[in-house]
């Protein structure tokens, strides 16, 4: 089954329908890795579940833009990275900033800083269940 899914996930297509909580997919040094930390229904919100996971960025990743129908917290745990949503201006951030990114918006830009250092993400989803965590590729604004 792992290797089903090594296969499955590509980049930033989220650990969103693993079900084992077990770590995602990462076979060379050049790939990204997710770990899927949590999923969990909302209980005080019907309809709603939780995942939580960390991606890190492999040195010099620049990932393609995606969006996500969920609510999303991103907190850099280790490293520099850049990050733009929609057509405003990209942020740099380093380790201990966070930021959110409103549903439906378009994630144009991710990119690990470093060409020598692992960028390591926590990513916080809260999404109505169902709903895709991530959507990559040609994406409408």
């Amino acid at each position: 089954m792992r290797s089903i899914l090594l296969f499955l996930l590509t980049p930033l297509m989220l650990v969103s329908e693993i079900a084992t909580g077990t770590a995602a997919a990462h076979e060379t040094d050049k790939e990204v890795i997710r770990q899927l930390i949590i999923k969990e229904s909302l209980t005080n919100i019907p309809g709603h579940n939780l995942t939580a996971l960390t991606v890190q960025l492999p040195p010099g990743n620049v990932s393609p833009a995606h969006k996500h129908d969920a609510f999303v917290f991103v907190h850099v745990l280790a490293g520099n990275v850049r990050s733009q949503l929609d057509n405003a201006e990209a942020i740099d951030y380093s380790a201990g900033d966070s930021w959110v990114e409103p549903p439906g918006s378009v994630h144009t830009l991710t990119q690990n800083l470093s060409n020598k250092e692992i960028a390591k993400l926590l990513v916080i989803f809260v999404r109505k269940d169902g709903d895709k965590l991530t959507t990559s590729g040609p994406t409408n604004q």
